[in-house]
């Protein structure tokens, strides 16, 4: 009776504070007489606040009867507080999500359906293919991309002038160049393969690269990508370390001139131009069997317990008209997910910045339905089991399959 006592109590005291936190987020009041919709997002850089804080001031003004109430919500956080939000029926009118997270709120409830709004709208044929596959879920549509990211290689140019050689194009030369640029205090190659998602964000180009998905996780394909990690960590030319380096760390240790190349993405541009002690350059990611990068980046989406949501998708059809979505995007490494907007000289004249854009025409989003949760967390198993020689990898890659076939698509 005790412990039945204190689950009871532990119950009640969740479910308290689940509904007040979301009863402060929900979209629901009005400030005199004012439709009042509550924006969460989780951008922290100067230049990304002020630009959204000029969408929602703009919004505002053009709109007297409506008050938009701005949140702050690590990233980290996020997932957790929308999950809460659902339980008292109650969440954020406007919310950025992951764009790999997408289709697991839908599936969940947690999102509205504006499948109907979308259509309305009539500017879904202005979006890549790629961005705007992980809006959808069964057919339906629960949200909008706000801006698009993927990953490509970033090489130490004096460190290569030295070594008398070019960046690679495919994955021999890049572990040849491994190889030649490899010296004391100096890895020739880094990714990240934290056991995070960014660690399966970084492994999943490499295994598209090898003719491989999700969906046939148990090939050759697969186990040659993890090979390939392998092979880099074994003959030293990248370091275990990077079982436990974000793409932040490994960006610190390139800007400070320690990596000679590394996998990572638009948003480390602002950072290196700012930071970076040496010269650097970026080129697409050398080739497998094919070329290929995967997509990161935010969507809008509304809460399902809105009860605002015209209002709402007012508010996201506004800020994604292009000259306002493109000074948010400026500030925050981010890359149109709409095709006009791409083709703006801000990403086509900057030769860094080009290279990430051209490859939106082939980028792949993260769109492994509900359950991309636990596939990832396969995957990040399995490189931490390579990597510290837990497992081989035929052994890794093996168990792996075996965990995420129920779970894939």
């Amino acid at each position: 009776m005790l412990m039945r006592g204190k689950m009871k109590a532990l119950f009640l005291a969740f479910s308290l504070f689940a509904l007040t936190l979301t009863a402060c987020s929900a979209g629901s009041g009005t400030d005199s007489g004012k439709v009042t919709l509550t924006w969460w997002d989780t951008m922290t850089t100067d230049g990304s606040v002020t630009a959204i804080n000029n969408i929602i001031s703009e919004y505002e003004q053009a709109h007297p009867n409506v008050k938009i109430k701005r949140t702050y919500v690590s990233s980290s956080d996020i997932k957790n507080k929308l999950l809460l939000g659902s339980i008292g029926n109650q969440g954020p009118d406007i919310v950025w999500i992951d764009s790999a997270d997408h289709q697991t709120f839908a599936a969940a409830g947690i999102l509205a359906d504006i499948t109907s709004e979308v259509k309305a709208w009539g500017q879904a044929d202005q979006y890549y293919d790629g961005p705007w596959s992980s809006t959808v879920y069964d057919g339906k549509n629960y949200g909008v991309p706000v801006g698009s990211n993927n990953l490509a290689l970033f090489y130490n140019n004096e460190l290569f002038d030295e070594a008398g050689i070019k960046p690679p194009t495919n994955w021999d030369e890049l572990k040849e160049d491994a190889k030649l640029l490899t010296k004391k205090n100096v890895y020739g190659f880094a990714v990240s393969a934290v056991k995070t998602e960014e660690g399966t964000f970084q492994f999943l180009p490499f295994l598209l690269q090898a003719g491989s998905d999700v969906p046939d996780f148990d090939s050759q394909g697969t186990l040659d990508a993890v090979n390939l990690y392998d092979y880099m960590a074994k003959n030293n030319y990248m370091s275990r370390e990077v079982i436990t380096q974000k793409q932040s760390d490994t960006a610190t240790q390139f800007a400070a001139g320690k990596v000679a190349m590394m996998v990572n993405g638009t948003w480390q541009i602002p950072f290196l131009q700012k930071e970076g002690k040496v010269s650097w350059g970026v080129v697409p990611l050398p080739k497998g069997k094919t070329g290929a990068t995967v997509l990161g980046g935010e969507n809008w989406a509304i809460s399902s317990a809105s009860k605002h949501k015209d209002a709402a998708f007012d508010v996201i059809r506004f800020a994604n008209e292009p000259d306002r979505l493109k000074k948010l995007l400026q500030t925050n490494g981010r890359l149109p997910s709409r095709k006009d907007l791409l083709q703006d000289p801000f990403w086509q004249k900057d030769p860094q910045m080009k290279v990430f854009a051209d490859a939106m025409e082939v980028a792949k989003a993260r769109a492994y339905g509900p359950d991309y949760a636990g596939i990832s967390e396969a995957i990040q198993t399995m490189l931490q089991q390579v990597l510290t020689g837990q497992a081989s990898p035929e052994q890794a890659v093996q168990t792996a399959a075996g965990k995420i076939k129920p779970l894939a698509p």
